[in-house]
């Protein structure tokens, strides 16, 4: 039997042929990429032993053929692919001499490339360090050698010697200056990356080194838009490492390279919007102001996130005492010598002085805006860049924004949110009486909310009725002066709206009245329980302080005369002091101690948490400080008499001792008694109109 098949494809019948496919087929099918050379050797070891007819048909042959596989390539392939021919013993010797010499000269090359290697790692090392040392002549003593280059990486973060250049240089930017030059003329592009995928513009951003970004800027304005392995740009890094100099001459860069590349088109750039949310968050607003007057085209599209950014970040006016010291305190001196002017500007000054500059670039942005939105062309309903915007200014309590508003657009005093409530019953319920009393600023339409509703019936007393959020609660000290806050709320909507609101029942058939109780139970418990050991805890002390004043009085200092039973100091001024005192510290100290006791023994309904409460304890805390004062002022009025004997050089440390606790009582006592003050008999002139402009 032969040992092949017939190639004759006339043939009906083939026969087995023996052989080794792994020796001849010596590529593994494991992808796309070696599929083609398997092929090509299959072919070879069918066509090898005369197998190829019996696997496919004459027109597939006819295929092969066509594809390139005649017999003179197929006789050119099984040469190339084909299974290797015996090789005469001389030729295998001759083949392992030259295998040694390959090797030979392979460790050759491997020893000299790991010289070179070590060589250049020194050069690194060198070079590292006197970049560091920002030492320019050694520098450009080693780049010279041609061993290392500014372009390799020269720190295990991958940082070449310019990126080291541009974290170090923050006091010498001369250093940095010639190292950019030596770049330049070796025509580097400067645009180098290190592991993490950080420019030099990166790098820049991130140490706040903002003269380097300016020549870096300078040299390669495409660093602007690079972007590292986490996909920010220098800008951003320098927002987030808090270099407010360097962001902000970034970002002004950013917009006028933006500009000149694109004309004065409006255009979509969300992250031109991020920048200057931004800008406004970090309460930059004079820059916001120059960035938006000069790029206003850049952010109309997407500019309801920025009237949403200058809601949240809105700064406060100054009150009426900042704007006395901002009117009067700068002072002008002239010297006899020589003249010249000299601003006296203490560091608190300076403060004023940057809010008013803050408030007026705020509004003025804002009136810029809204002024840019009426009269520009834009694809979204006008209402869709302020809806949001006044919503949140009503929650953060800034009359400003929501005046600024209304007065370009009209219609945005109706904006409501997702519960259908308008900016007036949003300020109700969010506490903002700035935007509350934007009512009485009002002509006929505030008649309008005296009667009005929201979609669950509910109307502007109901909303009143609400426990107040959380924000708003949490700074005032004490669950019953909270409770307290909540109730002045309540009466003032109460005085405002229809007398017929007052008894008027919601969808769930509530009243206000009602809604206030169940809304505020918890609060009602709270505030009994702090009410009640506020007054226990001082009602000891004024006890204590009652006993002690009343045995002073008894047993007068240094005693009685046996003859007359008056006192042996009585002609004493001291005496008198010590008489006074004693007397006001005692009266005092009881009327503390029955203010407190009627405390304990009240009622506590909701009412009383109103007034009736808040000034008992006023009236307890005030009298229990008398009565300390008063109670230190005899004890040293005592100690005077009995062991100075008329030295007045005593008297200057007693006086000294007696201010201590009377100094510890005030400090740490003063803030709840003026606290309670203020809630009581100052919050009253909170409501009402503050202005004589008219609001819609």
């Amino acid at each position: 039997m032969n040992g092949s098949s017939s190639s004759n494809p006339g043939k009906q019948h083939s026969y087995p042929s023996h052989v080794c496919a792994p020796n001849v087929v010596t590529t593994k099918l494991s992808d796309r990429d070696t599929y083609d050379m398997w092929k090509t050797q299959m072919l070879c070891l069918l066509e090898s032993h005369d197998m190829l007819a019996c696997l496919v048909s004459s027109t597939t042959m006819t295929q092969v053929a066509v594809a390139g596989f005649g017999e003179d390539q197929m006789h050119l392939s099984k040469t190339i692919y084909g299974p290797p021919a015996p090789a005469p013993q001389d030729a295998a010797l001759d083949d392992d001499k030259e295998g040694i010499r390959v090797e030979e000269i392979t460790e050759e090359e491997k020893k000299k490339r790991k010289e070179e290697e070590e060589k250049k790692e020194k050069a690194a090392g060198r070079l590292y360090a006197q970049t560091l040392r920002q030492n320019f002549l050694s520098v450009k003593r080693i780049l010279n050698k041609e061993v290392v280059t500014l372009i390799d990486k020269i720190t295990i973060n991958g940082n070449t010697a310019l990126h080291v250049a541009v974290s170090t240089s923050n006091n010498n930017n001369g250093f940095l200056e010639e190292m950019l030059n030596l770049a330049t003329q070796d025509n580097q592009q400067l645009d180098m990356r290190n592991s993490e995928g950080s420019t030099l513009l990166h790098v820049a951003a991130i140490v706040g080194n903002t003269e380097a970004a300016k020549m870096l800027v300078g040299k390669n304005k495409e660093l602007l838009y690079a972007k590292d392995n986490e996909d920010q740009t220098p800008v951003a890094r320098a927002l987030s490492n808090m270099h407010m100099d360097t962001y902000l001459y970034l970002s002004h860069t950013y917009f006028t390279t933006q500009d000149e590349k694109e004309g004065d088109l409006i255009n979509d750039d969300a992250g031109g919007c991020e920048i200057l949310v931004n800008i406004l968050s970090s309460k930059e607003y004079g820059s916001a102001k120059s960035l938006v007057f000069d790029h206003i085209n850049r952010f109309l599209s997407n500019i309801d996130l920025v009237v949403m950014a200058i809601a949240q970040n809105f700064p406060c006016k100054l009150n009426s005492w900042e704007r006395t010291i901002h009117r009067y305190m700068s002072l002008d001196f002239t010297f006899s010598n020589y003249e010249f002017v000299a601003q006296l500007k203490l560091k608190f000054i300076d403060t004023i002085e940057r809010k008013e500059a803050n408030y007026v670039d705020t509004k003025q942005l804002l009136e810029f805006i809204c002024s840019s939105i009426k009269s520009g062309r834009l694809s979204k309903p006008i209402h869709h860049y302020y809806n949001n915007a006044i919503l949140e200014a009503t929650r953060q309590n800034a009359y400003e924004v929501v005046e600024i508003i209304v007065s370009e657009f009209p219609d945005a005093i109706w904006s409501s949110n997702e519960d259908g409530h308008n900016i007036i019953q949003y300020a109700v319920i969010n506490r903002s009486e700035k935007i509350y009393n934007l009512l009485y600023q009002m002509s006929e339409h505030k008649n309008i909310y005296r009667t009005i509703k929201d979609p669950f019936r509910n109307n502007l007393l109901h909303l009143a009725a609400r426990l107040a959020p959380a924000n708003k609660l949490n700074p005032i000290s004490g669950a019953a002066l909270q409770l307290q806050f909540e109730l002045q709320w309540f009466k003032e909507v109460e005085r405002f709206v229809c007398p017929l609101n007052i008894i008027q029942k919601n969808w769930i058939g509530e009243t206000p009245q009602m809604v206030f109780t169940r809304e505020h139970k918890d609060l009602v418990v709270d505030g009994e329980k702090w009410m009640k050991e506020t007054a226990q805890s001082y009602t000891i002390t004024a006890a204590l302080i009652t006993t002690i004043v009343f045995a002073a009085a008894i047993t007068v200092p240094g005693g009685n005369l046996q003859d007359k039973g008056t006192p042996m100091f009585a002609k004493k001024n001291a005496f008198t002091v010590f008489a006074v005192s004693d007397t006001i510290s005692l009266f005092s100290s009881v009327t503390s101690l029955l203010m407190f006791l009627s405390i304990l023994t009240a009622r506590f309904s909701e009412q009383d948490f109103l007034y009736r409460l808040p000034t008992k304890l006023i009236i307890g805390l005030t009298t229990l400080f008398v009565s300390t004062t008063a109670m230190l002022v005899a004890f040293g009025a005592t100690l005077f008499l009995v062991f100075c004997e008329n030295n007045s050089r005593i008297l200057v440390p007693i006086i000294a001792l007696t201010f201590l606790p009377i100094t510890c009582f005030v400090t740490l006592q003063f803030s709840l008694i003026k606290d309670l003050v203020s809630s009581t008999y100052c919050r009253r002139n909170t409501f009402g109109r503050k202005s004589n402009d008219p609001f819609y």
